[in-house]
This record gives C-alpha cells, structure tokens and sequence, in this order.
C-alpha cells in the first residue's frame, strides 16, 4: 500500500493501482478515513421524522380502549375514514416496535403444554392398545381394514378382525372380546 502512495504522483493513482494490484476504493479509504471498522454510522434524525410529543400522541391513539386491539393498517383506515392522519401505517409498526408492541394485539388465550400420555405396564393384560390399519385388496380400488388389539406388556396381538369397511360398530364388539 505503501508503494502504491509512493508511486501514485508520478503515474496517476489509477495506473500505480492497476501496476501494484490494489483496488482504488481501498487507496481513496486508506487517505480519508471517516471512521474505525468496529464504530456504527452516526446517522442524524430525518427533519421529516415525528417529534417526542407526536410519536407519544401516535401511541396514546394506539393505546386507546377503542385501537388496542386493532391492527395499524384498521386504526390507520379508521382515522382515515375521519379526517385525522397522524402518520403513516408503516410508521405506526415502527413506533410499536420501539416500544417492543409488535405481537398479536388481540386478547387471546394461550393453551398450556399438555404432556403427552404415556402407557405404562408392569405385567400382562393391563393395558391394551389398538389400530386399524387399510390394506389394499386384490382387484383395483378395493381395501379391508385390519382391525388390530395389542398388549402394551407383552406386544401379543390379542385380539383382531378382517373387515371390508371401517365402523364403530364393528369394532366395539372387537374391543369388548365377544369376538
């Protein structure tokens, strides 16, 4: 880099960059450095952007019995509808965001995590499972039902039945054991 500062005011900066291999853009950044790799831009607040007493103004309407459980863009129409624009839909979902309100703003119920059921057997015939299971037939378009009872314990099939249809009715004496 050093080379190519050296060799720039005799060939042009173009031509020593070209001659060493270094891209321009780093050359120019080297010279002028605006600031260090780690710092962010500093950006200066947009003179179009809502002051203090605006975006608190745009929350309160937000906050109110009559919007706080409606969307930006209902809230946006509705004042719309009645005159009053206090600023962009856009702008409502940002203010919500920075005030870490960006969730579903109805009033719903959250279900608890169930646990899932778990089986446990110690010995044979306490707890039995069961199945139906369709198995294709022998001509195109035709199935039969394998009705199916397991012992959790053992895993011996005690009980089962072929049917050509899948019915409560038929599986209910399967379950009682008349079968």
């Amino acid at each position: 880099m050093d080379a190519t500062e050296k060799l720039a005011p005799e060939v042009g900066t173009a031509a020593a960059c070209r001659a060493m291999g270094v891209s321009r853009a780093t050359l120019y950044r080297r010279r002028n450095p605006t600031r260090s790799a780690d710092e962010p831009p500093v950006r200066g607040q947009q003179p179009r952007a809502l002051k203090a007493e605006e975006r608190q103004r745009v929350l309160d309407v937000l906050h109110s019995d009559r919007f706080v459980d409606r969307s930006p863009a209902s809230v946006f129409a509705a004042l719309l509808d009645e005159g009053t624009y206090h600023c962009s839909t856009r702008t409502m979902y940002r203010l919500l965001h920075d005030s870490h309100e960006v969730r579903e703003r109805r009033n719903q119920l959250r279900h608890p995590n169930y646990k899932k059921p778990e089986l446990l057997a110690t010995a044979p015939n306490q707890v039995w499972s069961w199945d139906i299971t369709k198995l294709l037939g022998p001509a195109k378009w035709t199935y039969y039902y394998l009705y199916v009872i397991l012992d959790i314990y053992s895993r011996y099939a005690v009980g089962w039945m072929l049917a050509s249809r899948e019915n409560a009715d038929l599986a209910n004496p399967l379950a009682r054991g008349d079968r």
